[in-house]
């Protein structure tokens, strides 16, 4: 089993204290900050904290005013109720091309208690057809500490989301990441589990018990669903033959589309998808048991593995 910690916590304190380091950071919250973990740079950096109130669409627009006058901001709510600001995003980031990152906090399922409303199973979706935006997934908390400066000096709108349960503790503090690079995390030959998230973890679960069936999986973290990692989805492809996604999302429209499309394009091979099956999720004490009731527990990433396998 893995070890857990606080990923909202830990990435609130790692932006608080990057933001003593660059002096363009500037955050904006609308009316969150003690959930998304802002306050943290609110007590370090008070005069480049704004929170303004529950108007996300205004959030947006205000972060883009402030990178048009050469600052660097990152906009925090929770990720479902950053759709209410769709069109600015689209309009005035995306389209434009503002250097605005956007955070988005009690992604997936993870808001757990509050259901649908606050369940964000489509933001990847929606951020991902954008043109010009930047789409990453972090995998545990030093995953996401390690975005903050690689996301503030990456010139162009950026999604990142966050979640708001513990995560496992998957990389020290010597881990390094690149915007776009996926990395290996298990070798194997006879199927690629393509994953991020919470569901990275699971997935290497997953592959131990294939292994235990015979069936040598290679797991793949691909933290950034946009741009994916090419190269290594080709290796993988080619290697393998067969491919499984695992993602806290739909299975329209997030990492499992946005790699069954480029297979689909370049390197044919069977490729199933692991996450929510195109529905409305409910509330949960907590987030493992909805997981499992959604389509993502380990054992459905073995079953997607071996159907995948026998597709070959």
């Amino acid at each position: 089993m893995f070890k857990l910690d606080n990923t909202r916590q830990i990435f609130g304190e790692a932006l608080a204290e990057y933001g003593v380091k660059n002096k363009k950071v500037i955050v904006l919250t609308a009316d969150v900050s003690a959930s998304v973990m802002t306050t943290f740079f609110a007590q370090k950096n008070p005069e480049r904290f704004f929170n303004v109130g529950i108007a996300e669409a205004g959030m947006i627009d205000t972060a883009v005013g402030f990178a048009l006058s050469g600052m660097v901001p990152f906009a925090n709510t929770f990720a479902a109720l950053l759709l209410r600001a769709t069109e600015q995003v689209r309009t005035c980031v995306a389209y434009a091309n503002t250097n605005v990152k956007i955070i988005g906090s009690f992604a997936g399922l993870s808001d757990a208690k509050d259901g649908a409303t606050h369940h964000s199973i489509m933001d990847i979706a929606v951020f991902r057809a954008m043109p010009n935006m930047t789409v990453i997934v972090p995998s545990d908390s030093i995953e996401a500490k390690r975005m903050i400066p690689l996301i503030a000096e990456h010139e162009g709108p950026v999604y990142m989301r966050i979640s708001r349960a513990e995560m496992p503790i998957l990389f020290d503090e010597n881990h390094k990441v690149e915007i776009g690079k996926g990395t290996i995390m298990r070798d194997g030959s006879d199927v690629t589990i393509i994953a991020n998230g919470h569901l990275l973890s699971r997935s290497l679960e997953a592959a131990d018990r294939l292994s235990s069936r015979g069936i040598k999986a290679r797991v793949i973290n691909m933290h950034t669903v946009k741009p994916l990692d090419m190269p290594l989805l080709r290796k993988c492809a080619q290697e393998t033959g067969a491919i499984v996604t695992a993602e806290e999302h739909s299975i329209i429209g997030g990492l499992g589309s946005a790699v069954a499309e480029a297979i689909a394009d370049e390197i044919p091979v069977p490729v199933k998808r692991v996450g929510v099956a195109d529905k409305f999720t409910e509330s949960s004490k907590d987030l493992d048991p909805l997981l499992d009731k959604y389509g993502m527990a380990v054992d459905d990433i073995v079953k997607a593995a071996q159907q995948a396998v026998k597709q070959k």
